[in-house]
Parts: structure tokens; C-alpha cells; sequence
């Protein structure tokens, strides 16, 4: 499964600027709707388009490497 780093990447943004940065900010600087945001940061496995991936890479200014990861799904636990 793909899972996207977003919400780290916020953060990360937030404490290099010193300031709260939130999905609004990051929505109206990419053009990126604000529901397929919180999408992206709140389930596993969204799916989204590379068109996404680009804008989210160039607002952060990162590699889509550092944006998304691959977890292997058979090494997670199992809740029960």
C-alpha cells in the first residue's frame, strides 16, 4: 500500500517557517482541493493522480519519494 507522508511534511514545513501551517493554506497554494487533501492525509491507500503528487512536490519541494512511501501490508498487525 502507498502511503502519503503529508501530514509529516506539513509539519516539517510548519516548524522550519515557525508558524501553523494548515490543509486550507496548502489547498489554495496548489490548487488542490481541500476534501481530496484531508483524503490524502487521513486514508490509507488514497488514490490520486500523479497531477496531485506534482503539485504536493512542488509546493514542499521534494521528491515524490519524500511524499510517499510503500508499506508493505502483510507486515502491519493485525488488530483483532
Amino acid at each position: 500500500m502507498i502511503r502519503f507522508r503529508l501530514a509529516e511534511l506539513i509539519a516539517d514545513k510548519a516548524f522550519r517557517e515557525r508558524r501553523v501551517v494548515s490543509l486550507t493554506e496548502v489547498a489554495e497554494a496548489t490548487g488542490i482541493h481541500r476534501a481530496t487533501l484531508s483524503k490524502v492525509a487521513n486514508q490509507p491507500g488514497a488514490n490520486v493522480g500523479t497531477e496531485i503528487i506534482d503539485r504536493l512536490c512542488r509546493y514542499f519541494v521534494c521528491q515524490p519519494g519524500e511524499l510517499l512511501i510503500y508499506v508493505d501490508e502483510n507486515a502491519l498487525p493485525r488488530a483483532e
